[in-house]
Formats: structure tokens, C-alpha cells, sequence
């Protein structure tokens, strides 16, 4: 009787499914003119970000979520959507391209796409329930001629478990080619009666034919968590292998294709507040990276943070040694109007010099300069110079008169960190030289990058303060080339 109910209930809440996750989406109605920051309206969020390049253009697949994961009791009940670009710049949405057709598919969840004798191969891991009652996640694949319509594969489900490894995580298969024709997928799980505790692994299955499927050593193993939402890639003579872990990213780089892997000298991907940060190339030998800003609880600053929110896109750069960087690309910067007039207030420690430029020096303390009427929604940018001894410095946003009931954002070259209210990015380098930031606030978003080589964001609303305030503590700061704009609706 309890399954029959729960059936007949998890039935229900499918067929709701279909009515809201489809017919509640209108793409025609989304913005067109830029994706950073978007998520679509009403209460639609977006979820893990799929990106894909072919033939110039950028292909943005999204999961589509309604309910912050707790569709069909829980499970998400997402379905692929779609975003395409040929600029970054002006952008076209899709209705569902890979939803719930059957009563048994919970979630459409998180995958890869891959071109491959003009076909375009999606393959994805479908949520369901098994006939005793277990959650399962199992692989599926459709494929299409335009990356579009997907017409999806039989059998569906193709692959339902790798043996030695655990059922209920079996999930976000990235597909790659190589050059003999062979399907390698890197897929999400864990192995069970590991040597450790820490279990997490990618499995690595190799095919020819899609029916035959090889189970291979994995390629990633002894994880804390499960590394979910593999990425991999091939740039500029470096082969990178990008996962997640507890909904952060990581990246290991290697010189070979499988590995031996080496840990980078820090982990630009990292960031507390982007999720899934997946990479597709882009024209004129560019990649660019796709995530998610997540919701918090309640919409509160200090709540945690619950699935589905907005797109973040990336600027990725790469150093001699294959480390990574992030910066925001130019085509994802918001639209602007004048610069602000800036009447600053400057404490006794701080001196103005020349236009917009202001030198904090206070060995014993912290001192400021504040400026009021600052737009809520705006974008700053300006150059900093610190001596080395200086404990750190940073900007009072979105704050009062002297700093309070806003937001900190806090840089140190001694401990290598930048924090943004409660939210920090580790080994951040070169900031005892000058070094260019820029800021956009927006809604409830503040997105900073530091030197066009690492970023950071947060989900905050709550506070509305129309200062901005410059600050330095037991040291020297220059702040050069300040200039404030308003955003532009």
C-alpha cells in the first residue's frame, strides 16, 4: 500500500512537473542583451550550467529549476534549457531542449555535450526511483542535428551502474572524443569498500559503439565528496581535469591526457559563491567559464545558500606553468551611464591627490574616506597600491556614514586573501604591487575581480547604504583612478 501511494504521489507531482517546468518558461520574454547576472522570471532559477562551443557559437545549456531542488519530493524534477551566443553579447533562450517525458525521469540533471560526425551527442545522468525504493542516477544520451531539438537514445537509461562503485551516485557524465573514435565518459560517484573513508571518485567508462561500455581505473579518486560536475579540456598544450567538491570548484592540470595529475599554485575556480564552474572555448582561442550564483535561505546575508540562482560568467587566462585565472570578460560588464561626482569625506589619516586619487597612511589604526549618494546598483573600478607592512584595506559598500551596516570588502597581501562579507578566495598573489579591481553591484549581487585574475562574489540584500568608503589599516594604501557609474536598468 505504502508503494502504491507513493507512486500514485510521485505520479502526480510528475504531470505537475511538466505543466509548470514547461508551460511556466516563455523564453520569447527573457532578455536578450547580456547573460551575467541572468536568471529567468518569476520564480524560475537557473541551475548547473552545461557551456559548449561549435562553429562560433557559445552554447549555454542551464537546468531549469522552479522549486529550488525540491520538485517531485525533492529529486529537482530539471530539465536542460538553452542560451546561445555568437558575441557574448546578444543572447537567444530555448524552450525545454531535454525535459521529463516519462513518469520514471525525476531529474534531467547535470552532463555534457560533444560534437562528434556531424551530431550533436548530449549525455546527461537521469534521476529516478528503483522498484524497491531506492533513489538511483543512471546515464542517458540523446542527440541532435542542430544542438536544439535531442531526440533521446534507447535503451534509456543505457548504463545503470559501473560495478564497484555506488548506485545512488552515478551522475554528470562528461563526454569526450579522442582520435580514434572512442567515447570516454567521466562520471560522478564514489567506490564502494575503498581503501579510505574518503571515497569520491570519477569513473572512467571508454566505448566505441555507445552499446560496449569499458570500465576503466578512475580518473580522479579519494575524495572527501563526490567530485561532481566534471569538466575536461585540452588548452594551449595543457589537459585540465575540473570537478567539484561540497559545491566549490577545483582543477587539477596535467601534460598527458589521463594524468599523472598536479595540483595548480591556487585554485581560481574557487569561489564559495559560483557553483559547477564549467569551461567551453570560445573564438580567437578564448575560454569561458559558466557557473551559477546560488540563492540563500530566506533571502537573508548570513543564510545558507539553497539550489538555483543566476548565471556568472568567467573570463578564463592561463599562466606559463598551466595555472588558471578568472576575470570578468568585457562582454559581460553591465551597461553604464555618467560617472558619479565624488565628494569624499577623508579621516585624519587620508589625503587627497590629485582627481580621484587618495592615499590612506596609518600605522597605528584604521582611518577612511567616505563618499555619499552612491548609487545602490553601480559599477567601480579603480587602482590600489599598498607597502608591504600594511595589514589590509579595502571598501565599506553599500554602507552608512562611518562604514557600518553594509558590506566589507578586505583585502591582505600578508595572508593572500580577499573576503567580501563572509565569503573569502585564498592564495590571491601580486597584491603588495599596483593592482587594477573592479566592482559591480547589482540587485542583490556584488561581483569583485582583483587584477583581471581572480573573483570574487556574494548573494547580499539586505543592506542599501549609499556610501562607499576607502579604507586602510596599520599601513599605506594608495587608491588611484576611482570612478564610480551608475548602472543602467
Amino acid at each position: 500500500m505504502k508503494k502504491l501511494k507513493m507512486v500514485f504521489v510521485a505520479t502526480l507531482l510528475t504531470l505537475f512537473a511538466k505543466a509548470q517546468f514547461i508551460n511556466s518558461f516563455h523564453p520569447e520574454q527573457e532578455p536578450t542583451n547580456n547573460i551575467q547576472y541572468f536568471k529567468p522570471s518569476g520564480n524560475l532559477f537557473v541551475g548547473d550550467c552545461i557551456p559548449f562551443y561549435h562553429d562560433g557559437t557559445y552554447y549555454l545549456y542551464w537546468l531549469l529549476d522552479s522549486a529550488h531542488h525540491s520538485a517531485l519530493n525533492g529529486l529537482g524534477g530539471h530539465q536542460w534549457t538553452l542560451s546561445t551566443s555568437r558575441d557574448l553579447k546578444s543572447w537567444k533562450h530555448y524552450p525545454v531542449v531535454l525535459g521529463i517525458d516519462e513518469d520514471w525521469e525525476k531529474s534531467i540533471c547535470t552532463g555534457s555535450v560533444v560534437y562528434y560526425n556531424k551530431k550533436f551527442y548530449a549525455f546527461y545522468a537521469t534521476r529516478l526511483i528503483d522498484a524497491e525504493g531506492h533513489v538511483n542516477e543512471q546515464l542517458s544520451y540523446a542527440i541532435s542535428d542542430d544542438g536544439i531539438h535531442f531526440n533521446k537514445q534507447k535503451p534509456n537509461p543505457f548504463y545503470t551502474s559501473a560495478p564497484g562503485y555506488n548506485k545512488r551516485n552515478f551522475r554528470d557524465p562528461k563526454v569526450t572524443v579522442d582520435e580514434a573514435g572512442v567515447f570516454h565518459l567521466f562520471v560522478s560517484s564514489a567506490k564502494e569498500n575503498a581503501f579510505t573513508a574518503e571515497n569520491g571518485a570519477l569513473v572512467h567508462l571508454t566505448s566505441k559503439n555507445l552499446k560496449d561500455w569499458k570500465v576503466n581505473e578512475p580518473l580522479l579518486y579519494g575524495q572527501a565528496d563526490v567530485p561532481e560536475c566534471p569538466d575536461y579540456f585540452l588548452w594551449n598544450g595543457w589537459y585540465y581535469l575540473v570537478y567539484g567538491r561540497a559545491g566549490n570548484t577545483f582543477y587539477l592540470k596535467s601534460r598527458k591526457p589521463y594524468g599523472p595529475w598536479e595540483y595548480p599554485r591556487y585554485q581560481a575556480l574557487d569561489e564559495d559563491w559560483v557553483n559547477v564552474a564549467k569551461t567551453a572555448q570560445f573564438n580567437n582561442g578564448r575560454r569561458i567559464v559558466a557557473g551559477w550564483i546560488p540563492s540563500k535561505k530566506d533571502n537573508k546575508d548570513w543564510e545558507h545558500e539553497i539550489f538555483g540562482g543566476n548565471i556568472v560568467i568567467r573570463e578564463l587566462t592561463q599562466e606559463k606553468d598551466g595555472t588558471l585565472n578568472t576575470g570578468l570578460p568585457v562582454e559581460g560588464l553591465p551597461a553604464v551611464g555618467a560617472n558619479v561626482t565624488l565628494a569624499a569625506t577623508a579621516g585624519t589619516h587620508a589625503v587627497k591627490e590629485g582627481a580621484n586619487n587618495y592615499v590612506i597612511n596609518t600605522a597605528d589604526g584604521l582611518d577612511a574616506v567616505f563618499f555619499e549618494n552612491i548609487p545602490t546598483d553601480c559599477y567601480i573600478t579603480f587602482d590600489m597600491e599598498v607597502n608591504v607592512s600594511t595589514e589590509n584595506w579595502g571598501l565599506f559598500l553599500r554602507s552608512n556614514k562611518n562604514g557600518g551596516e553594509g558590506y566589507k570588502l578586505e583585502f591582505s597581501a600578508i595572508n593572500r586573501q580577499v573576503k567580501l562579507a563572509g565569503t573569502t578566495i585564498n592564495a590571491v598573489e601580486d597584491m603588495n604591487r599596483k593592482t587594477s579591481v573592479q566592482v559591480v553591484m547589482k540587485g542583490d549581487i556584488i561581483d569583485v575581480c582583483i587584477g583581471g585574475k581572480r573573483c570574487i562574489v556574494n548573494r547580499l540584500s539586505e543592506q542599501k547604504g549609499t556610501v562607499l568608503g576607502l579604507f586602510a589599516k596599520h599601513g599605506k594604501v594608495t587608491f588611484s583612478n576611482l570612478a564610480v557609474a551608475s548602472l543602467k536598468p
